[in-house]
């Protein structure tokens, strides 16, 4: 391969760096899209050119959203929607098909992250809830999602994972157990939806979203990390964006730590 030249023949020299992130023509899904990151994360796509779904538990939430997206210039659907429940995927598939006929990005982003005071008193419900909306719900809608991309013309598919994968500790079991699995699906499902659909995972370290306003106040200036700070929502645009769009083109199966650094 000569330099300067792709596999597929394109010259990167004359390929201008704001077009690898234009998403003009693309639609993009996104779960928990009405707050925190997945607000962001809505609004970027949009500013690149992506009609958007947006889909969280609130309808009022998502129309919110929806609107500043129409702001933007871009079509929006604002989509009513447990991802812990089987059903409720379904329909938002077929919801988003049927008003736009494709969805060239999925961004598995809605989450919970409950404490515990302990294992032992972590009751079952709690339990299903966490792992219904961080793995069942991802797993069911990348399958329904995931299997029209590659039978249609690909797209990329985001992830939205923990640190708390990575650094477990007692009172999130289960979340942090939740949040591996997911990154488990990322290559499983590389592999499965491959080579035209890429899955990715961002793994999130602490950002100051609206679950920040519960933590102590050194929690919300400091971190054990090589930055030292949280993360502000806004700062998880330019990975998303990479991902989502043909900047990442040569990237599937991987996890990219947006965490500040953590240890």
């Amino acid at each position: 391969m000569t330099a300067g030249h792709d596999p597929v023949g394109r010259d990167a020299r004359s390929i201008a760096p704001a077009d690898l992130f234009d998403l003009s023509g693309k639609v993009a899904l996104v779960t928990g899209g009405s707050r925190g990151l997945g607000r962001e994360m809505v609004r970027a796509f949009a500013t690149a050119g992506a009609d958007v779904v947006i889909a969280s538990r609130k309808s009022d939430a998502c129309e919110t959203v929806a609107a500043e997206v129409r702001e933007l210039g871009r079509r929006a659907l604002p989509v009513a929607a447990h991802v812990g429940r089987w059903d409720d995927l379904g329909r938002l598939t077929d919801l988003a098909y049927k008003e736009f006929g494709r969805v060239d990005v999925l961004v598995n982003n809605a989450g919970m992250s409950p404490l515990a005071p302990s294992s032992a008193q972590t009751g079952e419900e709690l339990f299903d809830k966490v792992i219904g909306v961080n793995f069942k719900g991802p797993f069911r809608l990348t399958s329904l999602i995931g299997q029209r991309m590659a039978e249609g013309d690909g797209g990329s598919i985001i992830n939205v994972s923990s640190s708390g994968a990575l650094f477990p500790q007692p009172r999130f079991a289960p979340y942090a157990g939740a949040k591996a699995a997911l990154n488990a699906l990322t290559t499983a499902f590389a592999l499965e939806y491959g080579p035209t659909v890429r899955v990715n995972t961002i793994s999130a370290g602490p950002f100051l979203t609206d679950v920040s306003r519960s933590w102590t106040e050194d929690n919300r200036r400091h971190t054990r990390s090589a930055v030292g700070r949280p993360g502000q929502p806004e700062e998880i645009i330019g990975t998303a964006l990479y991902l989502a769009s043909d900047a990442s083109s040569y990237t599937t199966g991987s996890l990219i730590r947006v965490d500040g650094g953590l240890y």
